[in-house]
């Protein structure tokens, strides 16, 4: 059973040869390194079978940062379609797709550098317009004039796309598929202005408005004239509109001397406004001219929508084209804001990079990289110093690769890639404590998936690849993953930090070593990688240069090798020079000290400073402060000016009741009654 759950996620055997290459320095046989693996093949498929659900594999595109170059993408889009299609890029698998793909991205640059940038429009909500004038609805005029500057817009694309094609590149030539409706494009321009049916629109319209002028122009000449001559019933001096109709404002103890109809009243009714019976004749008439305007207004609407319906398929092949065009016009001017170059294409399994960068790093400090993997090379491993770059190398490399696949420009000065039927890779911790899974198990996880999906065509990528538990065993399992990938046939990249692995990859075939730099006199890393080298953690150089002491180092060499290493450099020996820390203030507590216990009831002592014999009444506190009758008087007095004069002991017999001396005659009565029976009287002392 458990044969057969390890077979099924992915975990081997090794051979004879690996395991004493991968074992010799632990001593562990052939059979125990199998059973080790076999372990942790069982506590990996018990955390899987355990978190139904869990998506513990880290995405591609977020763990190499991908999905922040088609963001980048995005935002350089115009149009809702473009930017959904600049978010949803994905590899192409055709070879002649991404060949016409990386034409474009070419020929859209080329564009962009020599005839500027394209008149480009978002038509967001143009088809919605187009669908309701093929439902029959009546546009508005706001509406048609959203159509009429869409076919303006068309229109200049087309004659910027005109002018490009002397330049002989087929993107200029999708301007044939454009056509910006003339006769449309007019019609709306001339009879549809500032939101409006324009008066000149047709000429019965304008005949009709003119007459709606006169017409308002005479019902306000008669209720002016009324109101200069009647100026002692007005409340105001002009005229006003009121539900549509000329009105006075005339005073409310004038009403009957005014001939009209009541239309409305002030808010105090002091005041009424009244439609004159001369402007009222008048009324009725502009009724029917406005009338005449709405129907002649929904003519024109009517007529301009029907066409809008006529093209919706023209409509449609622009919005299309448009879309097309703003997706190209990103790809280029992303290649422009990041000097990217177009990448050679091929389906050898060859990747050959010259100077490559990381995209979303600075120009101005990206230390470019020189890269090279396939033919008789197909898996390297990377080794370092930490922060040295590592991870940031196998991001470049993994980025350039798939961007050049998705038809984007890669930041390189030269690029051979080939096409990768899918990308791999295990980045990051990948702890979830929601999930109980440590660093281990997200990686395994991890791991082993990308074991069960690689093929020959696939391209993989793994940082600190049996980091997270033992060495050892963290070392073994890297060799065995290491191993089965080789098995695949896949381009793949691992970092490591364990030495063992460097020697494996050093005496296997397929496999290389590449180091990333490092200036052991200025501690800082050169992020330069070199192929072909094996790296070294540095952390004893980094140490020693850092002040650790070389008894602390050749300690740690003795526990790290069982032997003495010297590859740190030697010099003067350095002392871990302490650093004094913040003292914790305890509480003092006052005790009593042997000086207070000497004074005891009765005994004679001498107070200081002038030397005056008392007697002790009562003993030290845990202050330190006796009580002593004085010749006339009781004080209180710190035990350091008492000095003791003559004891007790010599004074008084054994067992004398000092009450006799200290006490009065009235509480020493009190107490005897007390002891006897009860009483509610007080005992009061000095």
């Amino acid at each position: 059973m458990y044969m057969c759950v390890q077979i099924k996620y992915g975990l081997f055997f090794l051979t004879d040869a690996q395991c004493t290459i991968l074992f010799r320095p632990y001593s562990i046989c052939r059979s125990n390194a199998v059973w080790l693996l076999l372990f942790w093949g069982r506590v990996v498929y018990n955390i899987v079978i355990g978190r139904k659900g869990n998506n513990i594999m880290i995405g591609m595109e977020q763990a190499i940062e991908f999905d922040k170059i088609k963001k980048q993408l995005a935002e350089l889009a115009l149009t809702d379609k473009a930017k959904q299609e600049c978010l949803n890029l994905t590899p192409y698998l055709s070879e002649s797709r991404l060949a016409a793909a990386q034409r474009e991205t070419e020929e859209a640059k080329y564009l962009l550098g020599h005839a500027g940038n394209p008149p480009l429009v978002s038509l967001k909500g143009i088809m919605e317009l187009i669908h309701m004038a093929q439902k029959g609805e009546c546009l508005s005029p706001s509406q048609l004039e959203e159509i009429g500057n869409a076919l303006v817009a068309t229109d200049r694309l087309k004659t910027y796309l005109g002018r490009c094609k002397i330049y002989e590149i087929s993107l200029a030539y999708e301007g044939e598929r454009l056509d910006a409706q003339t006769e449309l494009k007019e019609a709306i321009h001339m009879q549809i202005r500032g939101g409006r049916v324009d008066d000149y629109a047709s000429k019965f319209l304008r005949s009709v408005r003119e007459e709606i002028e006169r017409t308002s122009e005479r019902m306000r000449e008669k209720a002016e004239a009324l109101i200069r001559s009647n100026k002692e019933c007005m409340s105001d001096s002009f005229s006003t509109i009121r539900n549509g109709h000329v009105c006075i404002p005339v005073k409310k103890e004038y009403k009957f001397r005014v001939p009209g109809s009541v239309i409305d009243k002030s808010s105090t009714g002091n005041t009424l406004f009244i439609e004159p019976a001369a402007s009222a004749k008048y009324y009725e008439e502009l009724i029917l001219l406005r009338l005449d305007e709405e129907n002649e207004e929904k003519r024109i609407l009517y007529t301009l929508t029907a066409m809008v319906a006529d093209i919706a398929e023209i409509m449609k092949q622009n919005i299309t084209t448009m879309e097309k065009l703003d997706f190209a016009f990103a790809k280029g001017k992303l290649s422009i804001e990041q000097y990217g170059i177009k990448p050679i294409i091929n389906t050898d399994r060859r990747i050959k990079l010259k100077s490559a960068r990381h995209p979303l790093i600075d120009r101005a400090i990206c230390v470019p990289l020189q890269f090279e993997i396939g033919g008789s090379v197909t898996g390297i491993v990377i080794t370092g110093p930490n922060t040295g770059g590592k991870t940031v190398a196998i991001k470049t490399v993994a980025l350039n690769c798939i961007m050049a696949q998705c038809g984007l420009h890669v930041t390189c000065e030269e690029a051979e890639i080939c096409m990768n039927s899918q990308y791999l890779c295990d980045i990051g911790d990948g702890q979830d404590l929601s999930e109980n899974l440590s660093t281990f198990s997200a990686h395994i996880i991890n791991v082993l998936d990308i074991l069960k999906r690689v093929d020959q065509d696939s391209f993989v990528i793994m940082d600190e690849l049996g980091s997270g538990t033992d060495p050892m065993e963290g070392m073994g399992i890297a060799v065995a993953v290491m191993e089965e990938l080789k098995k695949s046939g896949a381009l793949f990249l691992v970092t490591t930090h364990y030495p063992e692995v460097k020697e494996y990859a050093a005496k296997e075939e397929k496999l290389q070593n590449a180091r990333m730099t490092f200036d052991k006199e200025s501690l800082k890393p050169l992020y330069q990688m070199i192929i072909g080298e094996a790296g070294e953690s540095c952390a004893f150089y980094i140490a020693k240069k850092l002040g650790m002491p070389d008894s602390m180092l050749k300690a740690a060499s003795m526990a790290a090798y069982g032997k003495k290493n010297n590859s740190f450099p030697q010099g003067e020996e350095k002392e871990l020079k302490k650093i004094p820390a913040a003292k914790i203030q305890k509480k003092k507590n006052t005790v009593i000290g042997k000086k207070t216990d000497k004074f005891h009831l009765g005994d004679s002592v001498l107070v200081l400073p002038d030397k005056k014999i008392g007697i002790v009444c009562q003993t030290a506190n845990e202050k330190g402060v006796l009580r002593v009758q004085m010749p006339d008087k009781k004080i209180w007095i710190n035990h350091k000016r008492v000095r003791l004069h003559v004891a007790a002991e010599e004074l008084y017999p054994e067992n004398y009741d000092f009450s006799i001396i200290f006490d009065t005659v009235e509480n020493r009565k009190l107490r005897h009654q007390m002891e006897r029976k009860y009483t509610d009287r007080t005992i009061y002392y000095e």
